[in-house]
């Protein structure tokens, strides 16, 4: 069983945004994210160790 990962982004902030384009938060949605955080996080520090660099930059997070 993996052990869950710590939220990294504010539910409720997420939660409104939603709610703001009119549409509901299901309850697993904020994990989701958080998943979908996490995997960001890994390609840029990637990206950043490939370039050879240890400061993560935003273009780190523009993967394509």
């Amino acid at each position: 069983m993996s052990k869950k990962k710590e939220i990294l982004i504010v539910g409720s902030k997420v939660k409104a945004a939603i709610k703001g384009a009119d549409c509901n938060t299901a309850g697993d949605a904020i994990e989701g994210l958080n998943e979908m955080v996490y995997w960001y996080i890994e390609q840029a520090t990637k990206r950043a160790k490939a370039n050879g660099r240890k400061t993560v930059r935003a273009h780190d997070f523009c993967i394509g």
